[in-house]
């Protein structure tokens, strides 16, 4: 499996493949879809429009979409990886690490990444991730913008500007 840039072809799985990572973010995040049964989707339409600083990237194996990750500010000096999802029978597998590793090399620089404290699977990847491209990560919380209520969001940063040793 390796990671291809997607192509207007690709579009219409990686929408399905969202509403997957945003039915499975709603578990910590509260998020309820819209009066038609759909969640916000701007970040993936910025991507998927190619608005300037924006990409993305999806995953197959063979004919199967298996994972996508967005990416935003990569015309800034500190990247976001924005969003990021494998299905589950893809997981734990090395593909999510896979992934990860190619979007963030395709774009040496800072790097930011978050997630949610209650979503440990996620906890774990994202450090682990970290710990391979970046012996230097750090991580903080954040209030989430705008949403006082919610639990802050961990973030990751890292800096692939110099090769590990």
């Amino acid at each position: 499996m390796a990671p291809n840039i997607l192509t207007n072809s690709d579009h219409e799985a990686v929408r399905r493949l969202w509403t997957l990572f945003r039915h499975e973010m709603s578990a910590f995040t509260g998020t309820l879809p819209d009066s038609y049964g759909r969640y916000r989707a701007g970040r993936l339409e910025n991507a998927l429009a190619g608005r300037p600083g924006w990409c993305s990237w999806q995953l197959t194996a063979g004919p199967h979409p298996v994972a996508f990750a967005v990416a935003r500010a990569l015309d800034e000096p500190r990247h976001v990886l924005s969003s990021f999802f494998v299905v589950i029978p893809a997981r734990r597998e090395g593909v999510g690490a896979m992934l990860a590793t190619a979007v963030i090399d395709s774009h040496p620089g800072r790097w930011s990444v978050a997630y949610q404290d209650e979503n440990t699977a996620a906890a774990q990847f994202w450090r682990h991730v970290a710990e391979g491209l970046d012996p230097d990560w750090w991580h903080e919380h954040r209030p989430v913008p705008g949403q006082p209520d919610l639990v802050p969001d961990s973030w990751i940063h890292l800096d692939t500007t110099q090769p590990c040793p």
